[in-house]
């Protein structure tokens, strides 16, 4: 029902990101209702684009910023905001914007304050305020408030839009892209100069897909290619060890079984050797009794004669 009763004022109804489906765009477009002393903390608005803010009920008041003014000093970083504070939208305007305002005036335009410059106003009931790309902004409300805003892309802003949305919103930027070599071919052109420029491949671009896929498949192959070969060498390295392991096993059974054919030698001589000897000890002995026999008898045989010729003589 809102929606139907909606219509973008006539200065920015040129909104290049219609031709992106509402599916794949970004949140834009907004219907606000804000309390007294609420509001937003400084900013700058996604992906380069402008935007602009119609105020249906209340009062809002505002301070903006250009691109110059580096971010520490805007957001008070340089000491206008103590640890112990925070920035929202009320704190922001009632302190920290007074200390800033201040310190720039007191070091003149000398360092980061250089060129410095910031511009407030009041919005009223039935007004719209234009906010351009790269500019930092805060609103706080001063009464209850309710209003209507939305971001969008033209072609004054379009080259800083296109830089941001390629790298922010990959896919939605080809599809985009698509849209406008047939709605805008002079805007489809200037994008892909700046991708030649700064040397930038879109993503989703079918093209740019075939050749990643190529890429990856390649990898992939060598990577498997290492794998196997990987694999080819340690059965290698495996195969050479067994074979170095079963040589020693051979050789270590030979070495024994050369060593117990040397042992039987050996205990077969000694065996030798001990028969021999037996052999000799026992002919030893027996010359030796043979002797001792044939004395033996001779003494006693003369002893017997004797006896014999003792008591022939005995009366």
């Amino acid at each position: 029902r809102i929606l139907a009763d909606y219509r973008a004022p006539n200065y920015f109804r040129n909104d290049l990101f219609r031709f992106v489906s509402e599916s794949r765009r970004p949140p834009y477009r907004w219907f606000l209702v804000g309390p007294e002393r609420s509001g937003t903390t400084v900013h700058i608005d996604p992906l380069a684009t402008s935007a602009w803010n119609t105020l249906i009920y209340g009062k809002k008041r505002w301070v903006l910023f250009p691109p110059w003014v580096p971010k520490h000093i805007v957001k008070g970083s340089d000491g206008c905001i103590r640890s112990d504070e925070d920035d929202e939208a009320i704190h922001y305007f009632m302190t920290i914007l007074p200390r800033m305002k201040r310190k720039a005036h007191a070091v003149g335009n000398t360092g980061d304050y250089t060129d410095f410059t910031c511009y407030e106003f009041t919005q009223n009931a039935g007004e719209t305020v234009f906010i351009p790309n790269g500019w930092w902004h805060a609103v706080l409300n001063l009464t209850h408030t309710v209003g209507v805003t939305q971001n969008f892309c033209s072609p004054k802003n379009f080259n800083k839009v296109w830089i941001k949305t390629r790298t922010g919103r990959k896919r939605m930027a080809y599809k985009w892209l698509c849209q406008l070599e047939e709605h805008y071919p002079h805007l489809a052109s200037r994008a892909k100069a700046m991708n030649r420029r700064d040397n930038f491949i879109m993503k989703y671009d079918p093209r740019e897909i075939r050749k990643r896929e190529k890429k990856e498949e390649e990898e992939r192959r060598r990577r498997h290619e290492q794998k196997q070969q990987k694999k080819r060498s340690r059965k290698h390295h495996h195969h050479h060890h067994d074979q170095q392991h079963s040589q020693k096993s051979h050789h270590h059974d030979d070495h024994c079984s050369s060593s117990g054919t040397s042992k039987q030698q050996q205990q077969q001589h000694e065996k030798v050797d001990m028969i021999e000897s037996y052999q000799k000890d026992h002919r030893h002995n027996r010359h030796f009794y043979s002797q001792s026999r044939s004395t033996s008898t001779g003494t006693m045989n003369s002893s017997t004669r004797d006896t014999k010729r003792t008591r022939h003589v005995s009366p």
